[in-house]
């Protein structure tokens, strides 16, 4: 009867009381999945080896119990309290143990994206149906995306709310009671892979969908490239209108041609090239739309110029093919060019993404911080060629061996930072001998920044940039990506008042 129920639950509407819910995790997103079922009358747990203090005080006030403690093995709560469903937050691997055990017993399996789909009606547009979907993935370029979108929609009347892996639990924006005509849902692999884990009753149909490109990342949690791939593939399935792809990247448009879609939805293919018929791309300086028009075998739409981009600050090649799939997927819903243009002219990047920290002296300082993996570090060493490259943290399994063969062979010199120092250099012993390496071994979290700013300062003696792109991850050193960005900000500030030019001490010593 369990099962028979679950497949009938496609509504905020639906009778959703008493059904027993197991929630893993009580981050942000696991405390919205458990505000929402409480709302709904269901009965739920919650299931987490830590949460914060804020978090475990409001469960028992919305009416969920919490149990705390370690999830090596499955707790004896969770049998006992034998649940019909269980939701998880997306860091739960599929190997973890209680996820193993879930799928084991039968017991069905969500994460907070397909709860929030089914729930998608709670409040409705004017004419009586829910907000249209639209979902971003990629291994780099997400957010940036889904700010983007949500921004152009917003300028061309639409009320858009950004949402998913940026930040803001879908389901937040779901039960906002002020509603809203398009989520822009930015979606990670592994909530991803949750939805590949959904009956047909749970599965999405958004509106439009892109995968911004593809390399490898999250190779321990997924256990395989393949893996990967095939989660983040998931994003096309079932697009009523447009499936845009990277026609730089083979892979995605891979996925579009493999994917099971509904009929009459159009493949849309960006990248810095000329356009062919439904495309959008660059010609002669300026970004142009000719898949959204009728005669697109012989015109084009304009939507902004190089220029115009330069001026803000939005010209770096990987930054422009995100406008692009930004623009195909406003264009989707009938944005006008003229409001794409207006809103790019006021848009500006995230903290840590290719930022400008200072120029002082000839020396620019660059924090790209969100640089986690090579896909994304090979985007900002083409951005800044002859750069001082700060490198290395937590590695994430993945071997940065072919980035350092290839773009790394631009740097000017490297600067390697993180725990896994040793893999690092030796990628640049064995592919790029020509290139000086500089390891930074402070132990202490609070000098590693200041020690790479007095090196990579005595390297550029005058003229140049250092740029600040790991492509690995900062929880071997650092609290996150952006309290690295935050750290180097910082040593950069320190470093230019204490009077750079005595400081910065003649190039330093490499290995």
């Amino acid at each position: 009867m369990s099962a028979e129920r679950l497949r009938s639950l496609t509504s905020w509407h639906a009778d959703w009381k008493g059904l027993r819910v197991a929630v893993l995790g009580l981050s942000m997103t696991g405390f919205s999945v458990a505000d929402t079922l409480t709302e709904l009358g269901a009965d739920v747990l919650v299931l987490s080896e830590s949460a914060e203090e804020e978090y475990a005080r409001l469960l028992p006030v919305i009416g969920a119990g919490l149990e705390l403690g370690s999830l090596a093995e499955v707790p004896a709560a969770l049998r006992d309290f034998a649940p019909e469903l269980v939701i998880a937050s997306p860091g739960f691997s599929p190997t973890h143990p209680v996820i193993r055990w879930t799928q084991e017993s039968e017991i069905a399996l969500w994460g907070d994206i397909e709860l929030a789909w089914r729930l998608r009606d709670k409040v409705a547009r004017a004419d009586g149906s829910p907000a249209d979907w639209v979902l971003i993935t990629g291994t780099n370029g997400k957010t940036t995306t889904t700010q983007l979108t949500a921004t152009l929609l917003a300028e061309g009347g639409l009320r858009a709310a950004p949402c998913g892996n940026i930040g803001v639990p879908v389901l937040d924006a779901v039960r906002d009671p002020a509603g809203f005509d398009v989520l822009v849902v930015e979606l990670s692999s592994h909530q991803l892979w949750y939805l590949g884990q959904s009956d047909a009753e749970g599965e999405l149909f958004p509106h439009a969908a892109v995968c911004l490109n593809l390399a490898d990342d999250h190779l321990v949690w997924h256990g395989s490239a393949q893996a990967y791939r095939d989660a983040k593939a998931l994003v096309y399935r079932n697009t009523r209108v447009a499936c845009i792809y990277n026609k730089a990247d083979e892979a995605t448009r891979r996925m579009v041609e493999d994917a099971e879609v509904v009929d009459g939805a159009r493949a849309i293919g960006f990248d810095l090239g000329i356009p062919g018929p439904s495309d959008l791309g660059i010609v002669e300086g300026l970004l142009v739309d000719r898949a959204f028009l009728d005669d697109r075998s012989r015109s084009a739409l304009e939507l902004t110029t190089l220029a115009d981009l330069e001026r803000v600050g939005l010209a770096a090649p990987h930054v422009v093919q995100n406008i692009l799939a930004a623009s195909a997927l406003a264009r989707s819903l009938g944005v006008e060019p003229e409001a794409i243009h207006a809103a790019l002219q006021g848009f500006r990047l995230d903290a840590h993404r290719i930022e400008v920290v200072a120029r002082h002296r000839g020396i620019a300082w660059i924090d790209d911080s969100k640089a986690t993996n090579p896909h994304a570090a090979a985007s900002s060493l083409r951005a800044y060629p002859g750069a001082v490259w700060v490198v290395g943290g937590d590695l994430k399994g993945v071997d940065l061996s072919d980035l350092v063969a290839d773009a790394g062979r631009t740097a000017r010199a490297a600067v390697v930072i993180g725990v896994e120092r040793t893999a690092v250099v030796t990628a640049f012993r064995r592919h790029a001998p020509g290139v000086p390496v500089f390891e930074v071994d402070a132990g202490d979290t609070g000098q590693v920044m200041n020690r790479v700013v007095e090196i990579a300062a005595g390297i550029v003696d005058g003229e140049g940039t250092v740029l600040l792109a790991p492509a690995a991850a900062s929880f071997d050193q650092f609290s996150s990506y952006a309290d690295r960005g935050h750290r180097f900000a910082e040593a950069v500030r320190e470093w230019i008042d204490r009077g750079s030019d005595d400081d910065a001490g003649g190039p330093p010593s490499g290995i």
